[in-house]
C-alpha cells in the first residue's frame, strides 16, 4: 500500500511539475527578436574531419563554431568571427573578427570620427593543435582556392605618428599621400613571411603558386606598379611600373599566364584609355596584346576596364571586354554654358526599346557595358565575339570548348514592357574567328550546352516542350512532346503567362542522355531516340505524389556518371514529409533511405570522404546542422540554436484540408497556441500569399516585420493563425481569392474553437490587394491589415515598378494580377477586380502600410485606398515609412511596424486599449519627437 501510495504521489508530483513548467513559459515579446539566432556559412573540410558554421543573433555579436566531425561536443568558439573559410589543405580556419557591436554603438553615440572607430582583426586557427593567432587592424585577407597553405593579409592605414611634445625641436613627419597599405604574405604556419608596403590590391592564383600585388601611387610620383611573387622561391618580380592604374588582374587556370589592363592616363582623366597586358609567370617578360587600335577589335571601341578577364581551361584562349569609344557632344563640352542654364529632361519615345525609367535604372550598367572579345594565345589573333547586334555570349564557368552560344533579344525588346516572355535569337559562335551561325530565331527559354558540346538544349514555353539541337547535324529534336501520358510544364500554373518547366538534372557522361523532371518523376532521354525515354523513377513519384529530384553531391561535377549511386531528394506533396531515396539510372523503383515529418535542406558532402552535413527543421525545431553520412542513420545534431525557445510558449502547426467554392480540394496551415484547448474560443489571424502549405515543416523565425505578421509572435500570444492556399481563375483574381480563402476560414470556424467575432486578415503586396478586395465582399473580419495594396487596377496598369523601371502592364496582362488582357480589351475585368470602386461596402477597420519609395507597387495606391475610406468615414490608418521600399529594409522601421501591427490587432481582436497613434494620430509637428505607442487610459 505504501509503495502504491508513493507511486501515485510520484505521478501527481510529476504532473504538478509539468504544470508548473508549462505555467512558467512565457509569450514572445518584441524584445525577443534581437537575440534570436540563425545559422549560416556552414562548411565541411574536403577530408570530412572538420565542420564550421556561423551563429548570428539578429542584433549583436555572432560567433564561429568549429568542431571535429567525430566529436561535436569538442566545440571551439571564435566570438565575432565573419567571412571565414577553411584553408585548401584542411588544416586551418581563417577569417575576420569584427569589433564588439556595443563598443561601436557607444562610439557612434559619441559622434566618433571614422578613423577613431575600431577596425577588424584577423584570426588563424590551427584545428589539430587548437592554437589561435590574431592580427589587428585588418582591411582584408585572401587564401588560395585550390591548393597551398598561404594567406595574404592587407592592413588598414596606420595612424600618423604624433609629434613628441617633450622635444621642441622635433617635427611631426608628414605622411605621404597614397591609397596603398601594408600587405603581409605568409605561410599559415608562419614559417615563411613576406611584407610589402603601399599595396592597393592583390590576389592568389587558384593553385596557390603565385600572388600578384599592385602598388598604389605615392604623392605625385608616378610609381604605381604591379609585381608577381613566386611563393615557392620567395622571389618578387616587377612586371610593370609607371602607369596610373593596373586593374582586372587575372591568372590562367594553371597559373601559366597573368593578364591585366592598365592605363598611363592621369587618375583625374575623364577619358582614360586602357591596354591589355599579358605575361607568362615563368618569365617576367610583359607584352601589350591588345589596344583600342588592334586588328579585330570592334570598330569605334576601346579596351574595357570594367570587364573581367578570363582564360579557357586549356589556357589557349583569353577573353576580355571592349567598350564603346568616348563620344564628344558639343553641348556637353561647351564651357560657356552655366550648370544652372543646362536643360534637364527625359524624353519618352514610342520607338525606344526600353522606356525611360528602365533606361535610367540601367544607366550605370549600360555605361559600363563591355563586348566580349577573344585572344588566341597561339598566334595573337583577336576575334570580336559580341557586338552591338548580338551582345550576349554565354561563357561557361569553365571554358572547355573553342565555341559557345550567343543570343540577342534586340528584335523583340520593345515589347518587354508588356511581354516579359519575349524571345531571343540563338547563335553558335566560334571563339577563334568570332563567326556566328544562327541556330534559331525567336526561341523562348534559356539554352545551354551539353558537357561534351554535342547539343544545345532548352525548354520552350511557347511549345511546352524540351528541345535539343544537334550541332553536328544541325537538326532540332523535340525531346518530350511524344512521351505519352505526361507533361513537362508546371501543372499548377494559373496565370496568363506561358507555364515554365520543372527543370533538368543534367547530362549523363558522353552526352548519352539528359535527365528531365516532370512534376514528380525523372526521365532519361537520349536525343538520338527520344521516343525511347525511360522514367528512371519508374513512375513512383506520380503514383505516390512524391516529387523526386536528383541530389547533387559534387559542386564541380561536369556530367553525371551513370555508374554512380543515384541519390534522390523526396517531397511528399500531400503530407509534406521529405527525405532521401536511392534510385537507378535504368528505371528501377526508388528505395527509401529516410522519409520523416521534417524539412531537409542544404545537404553537403565532403569532397574526398563520405561525411555529410545537412539542415533539418520543423515549425518547432530550429534548422540546426546535423552530421552523418549518406545513410542518414543516427544523424547527430552539431549546433544548438536558440535554447531560450524552451522557455517560450511556441505552439504547433497542422495541415488542414478543405474545399474551394468550386469544389477544388485545397490545403492550408493552421497554427495553434501552446496548450491548445479545443473547448476554448481563440481569436484568429488569417494570412495568405499564393500557396504556402508546402512550408508545413519550415521553421519560422521570430523577427520584426518587413511587411507581414510574424506568425510565431501571434501564435505565442494565443492567436490562431490560418494560412490557406489559393488557386486562381484567369481574369478573376479577386473572386478567386474569395472562393479559396473564405471557405477555408469557414472550415476552421466550423471546428468550434475559433472566436468567429474576433477574426482578422493581413497580407502584403499581392496579399495586400486580396485583403482590400475581401473587405469589400464580406464583413466577417473584425479588422484588416493591407500592405502595399493595389486597389485601382486601372491606374496601376499604367504605373511603373520603380525598382526596375519596368511598366506594370506585364503584371496584369501576363503574370500575378492575372487579368489576361489590356485595359482597353478587358475594362470590366479591371474595374470589377479593383477594390477602390467598391470601398463604400467596407465596414472593416483597416491598417494600411505603403511606403514612399516602393519599387514594386506605386505608393499612391495606398493613398487612394486611405482617402476613399477617409471620405467614407470608415476607420483607416496609413503607415508611410519615409524612404522605405516595398518591404521595409531598415530594422528600426521593422520593429516599429511590428509594434503597431500587434497593437492594432490586439485592440480589435482582444479588446486591448488602443494606442495613442490610433486615437490621436501623429501630427506632423510631433513627427520624430514621439512614437505614440502609449495605450489609451
Amino acid at each position: 500500500m505504501l509503495r502504491k501510495l508513493s507511486g501515485a504521489m510520484l505521478v501527481l508530483l510529476a504532473l504538478t511539475i509539468q504544470g508548473v513548467s508549462a505555467q512558467q513559459k512565457r509569450s514572445l515579446t518584441h524584445d525577443d527578436y534581437d537575440g534570436w539566432e540563425s545559422l549560416s556559412s556552414d562548411r565541411i573540410t574536403k577530408n570530412g574531419k572538420w565542420v564550421g558554421y556561423m551563429i548570428s543573433p539578429q542584433e549583436g555579436d555572432g560567433r564561429l563554431e568549429i568542431i571535429p566531425f567525430q566529436n561535436a561536443s569538442k566545440k571551439f568558439i571564435i566570438p565575432r568571427a565573419s567571412g571565414w573559410d577553411f584553408s585548401a589543405d584542411d588544416s586551418y580556419a581563417v577569417g575576420k573578427i569584427s569589433p564588439q557591436e556595443d563598443s561601436v554603438r557607444v562610439l557612434k553615440l559619441k559622434k566618433a570620427k571614422k578613423d577613431e572607430m575600431p577596425k577588424d582583426s584577423l584570426f588563424i586557427y590551427e584545428m589539430a593543435s587548437g592554437e589561435l593567432e590574431k592580427m589587428a587592424n585588418v582591411k582584408s585577407f585572401a587564401i588560395p582556392q585550390e591548393k597551398g597553405s598561404w594567406i595574404a593579409v592587407h592592413f588598414e592605414k596606420e595612424k600618423p605618428v604624433k609629434k613628441d611634445e617633450a622635444d621642441s625641436t622635433a617635427k611631426a613627419e608628414k605622411p605621404k599621400k597614397t591609397d596603398g597599405t601594408k600587405l603581409l604574405v605568409r605561410s599559415l604556419d608562419g614559417a615563411k613571411s613576406y611584407e610589402f608596403d603601399r599595396v592597393k590590391s592583390y590576389g592568389f592564383s587558384k593553385n596557390g603558386d603565385f600572388l600578384q600585388y599592385v602598388l598604389a601611387e605615392e604623392d605625385t610620383l608616378d610609381n604605381a606598379a604591379i609585381y608577381l611573387l613566386n611563393l615557392a622561391s620567395g622571389q618578387s618580380h616587377l612586371l610593370h611600373e609607371g602607369n596610373t592604374a593596373y586593374e582586372r588582374v587575372s591568372f590562367s587556370p594553371q597559373s601559366t599566364y597573368l593578364a591585366f589592363v592598365s592605363t598611363n592616363d592621369s587618375t583625374k582623366a575623364k577619358k582614360p584609355y586602357y591596354d591589355l597586358y599579358l605575361t607568362q609567370t615563368s618569365s617576367p617578360d610583359l607584352e601589350v596584346v591588345a589596344t583600342k587600335d588592334s586588328e579585330g577589335i570592334l570598330d569605334q571601341s576601346q579596351i574595357s576596364s570594367d570587364a573581367s578577364i578570363r582564360f579557357s581551361e586549356n589556357e589557349k584562349m583569353l577573353f576580355f571586354g571592349v567598350a564603346e569609344d568616348y563620344v564628344d557632344y558639343a553641348y556637353e563640352s561647351d564651357t560657356t554654358i552655366l550648370d544652372e542654364d543646362r536643360v534637364s529632361l527625359d524624353i519618352w519615345g514610342w520607338q525606344d526599346a526600353e522606356i525611360q525609367p528602365m533606361q535610367l535604372r540601367n544607366k550605370s550598367r549600360e555605361q559600363k557595358r563591355a563586348y566580349t572579345a577573344s585572344l588566341d594565345l597561339s598566334n595573337g589573333n583577336i576575334a570580336q565575339l559580341e557586338d552591338r547586334e548580338v551582345n550576349n555570349v554565354m561563357l561557361e564557368n569553365k571554358i572547355e570548348r573553342d565555341f559557345g552560344l550567343a543570343s540577342t533579344d534586340a528584335p523583340y525588346r520593345r515589347s518587354y514592357s508588356w511581354d516579359i516572355q519575349i524571345g531571343r535569337d540563338l547563335y553558335q559562335v566560334d571563339f577563334k574567328s568570332g563567326e556566328k551561325t544562327l541556330i534559331e530565331e525567336n526561341i523562348s527559354g534559356y539554352p545551354g550546352l551539353s558537357p561534351e558540346g554535342k547539343y544545345v538544349t532548352w525548354y520552350s514555353s511557347t511549345d511546352s516542350t524540351w528541345f535539343a539541337y544537334d550541332l553536328a547535324s544541325k537538326k532540332k529534336i523535340d525531346l518530350t512532346a511524344n512521351i505519352p501520358g505526361v507533361v513537362f510544364y508546371d501543372e499548377l500554373h494559373d496565370s496568363p503567362s506561358r507555364p515554365g518547366s520543372y527543370g533538368s538534372a543534367g547530362w549523363l557522361a558522353e552526352d548519352t542522355a539528359i535527365l528531365i523532371y516532370d512534376r514528380y518523376d525523372i526521365w532519361k532521354i537520349d536525343p538520338k531516340n527520344p521516343e525511347a525515354a525511360v522514367n528512371i523513377t519508374a513512375g513512383e513519384g506520380r503514383k505516390q505524389q512524391i516529387e523526386f529530384r536528383r541530389q547533387d553531391l559534387d559542386r564541380e561535377e561536369r556530367s553525371i556518371d551513370p555508374k554512380s549511386t543515384l541519390y534522390l531528394t523526396a517531397f511528399d506533396e500531400m503530407s509534406k514529409e521529405s527525405g532521401l531515396y536511392t534510385g537507378s539510372f535504368s528505371g528501377a523503383s526508388p528505395k527509401v533511405i529516410l522519409m520523416t515529418p521534417h524539412r531537409y535542406y542544404g545537404l553537403s558532402k565532403a569532397k574526398d570522404s563520405k561525411e555529410i552535413t545537412v539542415r533539418r527543421s520543423t515549425y518547432q525545431e530550429n534548422p540546426d546542422l546535423y552530421l552523418g553520412d549518406m545513410s542518414l542513420k543516427n544523424l547527430r545534431k552539431a549546433s544548438d540554436l536558440n535554447p531560450q525557445q524552451a522557455g517560450i510558449k511556441w505552439g504547433s502547426v497542422e495541415l488542414v484540408q478543405y474545399l474551394a467554392n468550386d469544389g477544388t480540394p485545397l490545403q492550408g496551415l493552421l497554427f495553434k497556441p501552446e496548450n491548445f484547448d479545443a473547448t476554448k474560443k481563440y481569436p484568429m489571424m488569417v494570412y495568405f500569399y499564393e500557396r504556402n502549405s508546402d512550408g508545413l515543416y519550415s521553421y519560422r523565425t521570430p523577427a520584426p516585420s518587413a511587411s507581414t505578421i510574424n506568425i510565431p509572435y501571434f501564435v505565442s500570444n494565443d492567436y490562431l493563425v490560418f494560412v490557406p492556399d489559393i488557386k486562381y481563375e484567369l481574369g478573376l483574381p479577386g473572386p478567386s481569392a474569395y472562393d479559396c480563402i473564405i471557405p477555408g476560414v469557414q472550415s476552421i470556424v466550423a471546428k468550434g474553437f475559433v472566436d468567429a467575432d474576433n477574426m482578422a486578415i493581413q497580407g502584403q503586396s499581392w496579399g495586400g490587394y486580396q485583403v482590400a478586395y475581401l473587405i469589400t465582399q464580406t464583413n466577417m473580419f473584425k479588422a484588416a491589415g493591407a500592405g502595399a495594396p493595389v486597389v485601382n487596377m486601372t491606374s496601376a496598369y499604367g504605373g511603373i515598378r520603380w525598382g526596375t523601371g519596368m511598366s506594370r502592364m506585364f503584371q496584369y496582362e501576363q503574370t500575378q494580377s492575372r487579368i489576361g488582357g489590356t485595359l482597353w480589351e478587358k475594362p470590366i475585368y479591371y474595374i470589377e477586380n479593383s477594390p477602390l470602386f467598391f470601398m463604400d461596402r467596407v465596414k472593416t477597420p483597416v491598417l494600411i502600410m505603403h511606403n514612399d519609395e516602393d519599387g514594386a507597387v506605386p505608393w499612391y495606391q495606398g493613398i487612394e485606398m486611405f482617402m476613399a475610406l477617409k471620405r467614407l468615414n470608415s476607420p483607416a490608418w496609413l503607415l508611410q515609412y519615409n524612404g522605405e521600399d516595398h518591404n521595409l529594409r531598415q530594422r528600426k522601421n521593422r520593429k516599429d511596424l511590428s509594434m503597431r501591427l500587434s497593437q492594432f490587432f490586439d485592440h480589435y481582436l482582444k479588446g486591448a486599449p488602443a494606442p495613442l497613434w490610433m486615437t490621436e494620430g501623429l501630427p506632423a509637428v510631433e513627427k520624430g519627437r514621439t512614437l505614440k505607442y502609449e495605450l489609451e487610459k
